[in-house]
């Protein structure tokens, strides 16, 4: 049969639109909508024929139902959804009802074609629908990740819009200690604040054993300012409570859920944040970033530099301590999980890098040293020895007892490239 057998078949089937009888050919001579290659193909069926042209108002239509002459309504309709919504970037998508999927593999079948021939319905309204969507908005059609994804669910006559998170990366450095990055929940009370009738004796009754954290300084700004419903915090690991995070900071991604901003002043919002953290943490280097910034923040291998102001139970001779320091300098320590870890960590022992040691007696039972080390080296039992878990530790080189009095987070850094990477920003 000839293309334009197939169009007579298919047109006696009963009132096609132009838009349902083009869409089983949309893989022929492109360039043309659906509505233009169906009444292209009807014409040319009639002029064949030389037979009276009979045009098909599409809302009699026994394929779509009318649904094709309803795109500027439905791209009217998605625009009011985010009226109030700042975006670059959006996607459609379409629920399309069971009847017409049915109605379009039996207009198919009327001539043989395969059930999925030219084009299904729900490729049609998306992009004939978000051609007209982007007439209504500043923005620009994204098929990978799109701040808005609008889905047009024709059976419920109804349209859902997604805003997908935005994404801020910056550093932090925490000045205080006793400040925890994310929020910790009494584990007495498991975060209720109550133990039974009576407020919990542990938290005091407010269900956290910090008052602050990291997180609670930063993101609830961050949200603020853009607008959000909600805001969580990603870091590239974390520090103890009691540690410091000093000098370039730990790097960090704020991820702000359903932003009805996106486009924001970095260095006003830098302010707004230390102000808000009021000393206690400072914020540097704040950039809008893509969503792949949350992994490579989590996942990037990093070393990090620490600073220990460390005590000893006995006197120690400079001379001892530069020995010492020279063998933990470059060597590989293996650390059985740390008493003080146990309860969340596996029971394993990892094996870590110390790349450089240094320090220096400030008297004869106390020291400050400064450890270059691989990720996840615990650098409190590479002091103490934490009772043999760790070998080699400071403590059993110098045979003292020895413990961290004081750390300080120095650096946080990618081991083979920068965290800093501009493909990861907006």
């Amino acid at each position: 049969m000839t293309l334009l057998d197939d169009t007579r078949q298919l047109t006696a089937t009963g009132p096609v639109c132009d838009a349902c009888l083009g869409r089983v050919f949309a893989d022929r001579s492109f360039g043309l909508t659906n509505a233009e290659r169906g009444r292209s193909l009807r014409i040319a069926a009639a002029l064949d024929d030389d037979d009276d042209f009979d045009p098909v108002e599409t809302a009699d239509c026994w394929v779509c139902e009318g649904r094709c002459a309803e795109f500027d309504d439905w791209a009217a309709r998605a625009a009011e959804t985010v009226d109030d919504v700042a975006f670059d970037t959006y996607q459609v998508g379409t629920r399309t009802p069971p009847l017409i999927e049915e109605n379009e593999r039996l207009l198919r079948e009327e001539i043989g074609a395969e059930p999925d021939a030219g084009e299904p319905f729900k490729m049609e309204f998306n992009r004939e629908v978000g051609k007209r969507v982007g007439r209504h908005v500043d923005a620009e059609v994204d098929f990978e990740r799109p701040h808005v994804q609008f889905v047009l669910d024709i059976a419920a006559d109804r349209v859902e819009a997604t805003i997908n998170s935005a994404f801020v990366y910056g550093r932090y450095r925490k000045l205080e200690r006793g400040i925890p990055q994310t929020e910790w929940p009494c584990r007495e009370c498991n975060g209720s604040g109550r133990q039974g009738q009576e407020p919990c004796d542990y938290c005091d009754g407010s269900g956290y054993l910090y008052d602050r954290s990291v997180e609670e300084l930063i993101a609830p700004v961050v949200e603020d300012v853009m607008d959000g419903v909600d805001a969580l915090f990603h870091g590239a690991g974390r520090e103890d409570v009691d540690a410091r995070m000093l000098d370039t900071g730990r790097p960090f991604v704020v991820e702000v859920k359903e932003p009805r901003r996106r486009q924001v002043d970095v260095e006003r919002l830098t302010a707004d944040v230390n102000a808000f953290a009021d000393g206690a943490v400072e914020v540097t280097e704040l950039r809008l970033a893509t969503y792949e910034m949350v992994e490579r923040v989590k996942e990037l291998p990093a070393s990090k530099t620490y600073r220990a102001d460390v005590a000893f139970d006995a006197p120690v001779e400079a001379d001892a301590l530069a020995a010492a320091l020279d063998e933990l300098d470059g060597a590989t320590v293996e650390q059985y999980t740390p008493q003080r870890v146990d309860h969340r960590r596996a029971k394993l022992t990892r094996t870590r890098d110390v790349y450089t040691a240094t320090g220096e007696l400030t008297d004869p039972r106390h020291a400050t040293v400064e450890i270059h080390g691989e990720g996840g080296l615990y650098i409190k039992e590479l002091v103490s020895g934490d009772e043999g878990r760790t070998e080699p530790s400071l403590a059993d080189l110098l045979g003292v007892d020895a413990h961290v009095a004081a750390l300080d987070v120095l650096t946080v850094e990618g081991e083979d490239e920068p965290f800093e990477d501009e493909s990861y920003f907006v």
